[in-house]
């Protein structure tokens, strides 16, 4: 019998973690504000009995808010954090991105903290030295490979260690928040190597407060909430029940939630509206077989010719039902400039009885960089009597022989 574990490149079991509160200080300044506002008791837990599967090849999101757990649950997972109890099995090597300059001797140079690292790990010397060239070239510091990385600005912490990470190519990448830093055309390009590890079939785990990111890279995410997890499935599902969590608590959702983070460029195009057009105005649902419109209104800040519409239709338990954007149906829009809109054309409906929501993307042509996006910007409502039990409206006949 096969080993129902072997195409798991992670398992996090029963994983929750202890911290004893005035014995050992916050290490980092995000540490220190979130202890600032604990009070009472000696122990606090940031992980509380955690349990989940991480497929070979999936790449899988960590989200919560500040204080959540997520970070402590990925260095538990890099294994530079000991969990108090529960274990985590991970198959395969793993490079971690936790903190810039993680893993850096300050007074070293550029050059001497790759060696050093790569060494750590095992790799030839030789190898190593006939790859610092490329190295350096990709994190744009070719002029400061010689340079004490006390020196490094935070950005620069930023390239040269996710170069690092891409050359010593690991089974599992592990990412907390580093891609947010650094100019739009670095972020560009690490994005480039995030899909190329996908499409070598690499495992990556990252964490981020980037609702976008997690829509157009991620296949599954988990939401942590005072170290419990609260959801794990689709990113759609995920990013739903986190929006949740923030309004159960009262906390202002954050605007990458709702909208991307990068809308103040001089290009950026925000949607002004969502409607859909059902084919009998007088009555607010459809039956399966008649068509439906979805027309998105935007406004351009100013003339842009790289402006992508995407469509998701998800049903109520956040399953993505279908995705598609213009650039997939073979509709390039034109420039956008100022007011505009356009619309998509379901001409059969598939779907049988229920409530559906619509979500609705801009972003550039090669997903790079996202304008705006609403999740649930509309629902729509399916009502039937075609007897057929279940999601999609299949034409059937039956013929007795």
């Amino acid at each position: 019998m096969s080993d129902p574990s072997a195409a798991k490149a992670i398992v996090v079991d029963s994983v929750s973690k202890r911290f004893e509160l005035g014995k050992v200080g916050p290490t980092s300044m995000k540490e220190r504000l979130i202890s600032r506002n604990r009070s009472g008791g000696d122990d606090f837990w940031a992980l509380k009995d955690v349990s989940f599967d991480i497929e070979v090849g999936e790449t899988f999101a960590l989200l919560g808010h500040n204080g959540s757990g997520k970070s402590t649950l990925l260095k538990c997972i890099a294994r530079t954090l000991t969990p108090t109890s529960g274990n985590i099995r991970i198959v395969g090597s793993v490079a971690a991105l936790l903190e810039l300059g993680a893993g850096f001797h300050p007074d070293l140079t550029g050059r001497e903290n790759i060696i050093l690292n790569a060494s750590i790990l095992g790799m030839a010397g030789d190898e190593v030295e006939g790859r610092l060239p490329e190295i350096f070239a990709f994190a744009e510091l070719e002029e400061f490979a010689d340079t004490a990385v006390k020196h490094y600005s935070s950005g620069m912490f930023a390239r040269l260690g996710f170069a690092v990470a891409m050359f010593l190519e690991p089974d599992i990448l592990l990412v907390d928040e580093v891609l947010s830093v650094g100019d739009e055309s670095f972020q560009r390009k690490c994005l480039g190597e995030v899909r190329r590890f996908q499409r070598e079939g690499r495992t990556i785990i990252v964490v981020t407060h980037s609702a976008d990111m997690v829509r157009h890279i991620c296949d599954r995410a988990a939401v942590l909430d005072h170290g419990e997890l609260i959801e794990l499935g689709t990113p759609a599902r995920a990013i739903g029940a986190l929006r949740a969590a923030f309004a159960k608590k009262g906390i202002e959702v954050p605007a990458d939630l709702g909208h991307a983070d990068n809308l103040e460029r001089s290009n950026a195009v925000r949607f002004t509206d969502v409607t859909l057009h059902l084919p009998d105005p007088d009555r607010d649902w459809i039956r399966p077989g008649e068509p439906l419109e979805v027309e998105v209104g935007f406004d351009s800040a100013s003339a842009n010719d790289d402006v992508v519409v995407a469509l998701e239709i998800h049903d109520q338990n956040g399953n993505r039902l279908v995705g598609i954007n213009t650039d997939r149906l073979n509709s390039p829009g034109p420039v956008v400039d100022g007011v505009g809109s356009m619309r998509f054309r379901i001409d059969r409906m598939p779907l049988l009885g229920g409530v559906y929501d619509v979500s609705v993307g801009l972003h550039n042509h090669d997903v790079s960089v996202s304008y705006d996006h609403r999740e649930g910007a509309a629902s729509f409502r399916v009502e039937h009597d075609t007897g057929l039990v279940g999601l999609v409206d299949v034409p059937l006949s039956a013929d007795w022989t």
